[in-house]
């Protein structure tokens, strides 16, 4: 079947990127001139996403704000002449059919995304992080759509971090397939021992899941943090039928993170065409002086 729905938890409390979250949601902390979730949607779309429920709490409703028609400000762009400023603020709403629902508690990702059951239905979807922003060539999401499709299994984006950090995230059985896609087998999250690291590879961001996965966080007891863990769901799937572990492509920035946020700013402003090359003129006469 094919993936068309996508789901976006974006319910966290930012606690890693205060004060800034306190009035407004990470997840519109903007980079150079649009906010993150923008380029998370984005992503979703150009995979062949069509319809969204992104997954917000109190105190979130400018995601929504963000992703609606604004007749006043399109009203002044077009008496002011600005059709194209225009063009590109009314498209913000036209790229998919997006809908919105509240994790009315914050009890974990696991939580969160079982808040999509009646959304999905019976079909695969895909899960995207609302912190982390992936910018490439080719789709994050999209070469997890097409290793589903292939093995028809569930689909997890992971990279390799640094063994000093494996306790911070989740960790990966996995066995090579092919060229970036590996046959995971079991995980764990936030490994504390390292008799409980599986592999330096971890979950990062992304992962496309087939519908089963609800039955299985309702039997998911809390776990890490004392919330429901999305990945204890997922080593029941891995160790039963397994699942397809896909090294994407792209440059991931974490957007829960000051620093990714800085470094994410810095990289794509690069590639601004607007400001890019005059951005680029800066940072060279900045660089002497660091």
């Amino acid at each position: 079947m094919k993936v068309t729905k996508a789901v976006i938890p974006a319910a966290g409390l930012g606690t890693r990127v205060l004060p800034a979250s306190k009035s407004l949601p990470k997840e519109m902390l903007t980079i150079v001139d649009k906010p993150a979730i923008q380029y998370i949607v984005e992503e979703a779309v150009n995979s062949g996403i069509t319809d969204i429920l992104i997954i917000t709490n109190r105190g979130k409703g400018i995601i929504e704000d963000h992703f609606d028609r604004s007749p006043e400000l399109e009203q002044r762009l077009l008496a002011s002449g600005k059709k194209e400023m225009y063009d590109e603020v009314v498209s913000i709403s036209k790229l998919a059919n997006i809908f919105f629902i509240r994790q009315k508690e914050t009890k974990g990702l696991g939580h969160a995304v079982n808040c999509a059951r009646s959304f999905v239905g019976n079909e695969p979807f895909a899960v995207l992080y609302g912190d982390d922003v992936i910018i490439g060539d080719d789709p994050a999401c999209g070469q997890l759509i097409r290793a589903y499709e292939k093995y028809g299994k569930s689909a997890v984006g992971i990279k390799a971090v640094p063994e000093t950090d494996i306790h911070k995230y989740s960790s990966l059985k996995v066995e090579p397939l092919e060229d970036r896609l590996f046959l995971c087998t079991d995980m764990i999250e936030k490994p504390q021992t390292k008799e409980e690291v599986l592999s330096l590879y971890s979950i990062l961001g992304r992962c496309v899941l087939t519908p089963d996965i609800f039955d299985i966080l309702d039997q998911t007891p809390p776990g890490a943090g004392g919330e429901i863990q999305l990945t204890d769901a997922m080593r029941t799937l891995a160790r039963t039928v397994g699942m397809t572990g896909v090294d994407y492509t792209g440059k991931r920035y974490d957007m829960g993170d000051k620093l990714g946020i800085l470094q994410a700013t810095v990289e794509i402003a690069l590639k601004n065409p607007t400001v890019g090359d005059a951005f680029r003129d800066y940072l060279k006469e900045l660089a002497p002086t660091l």
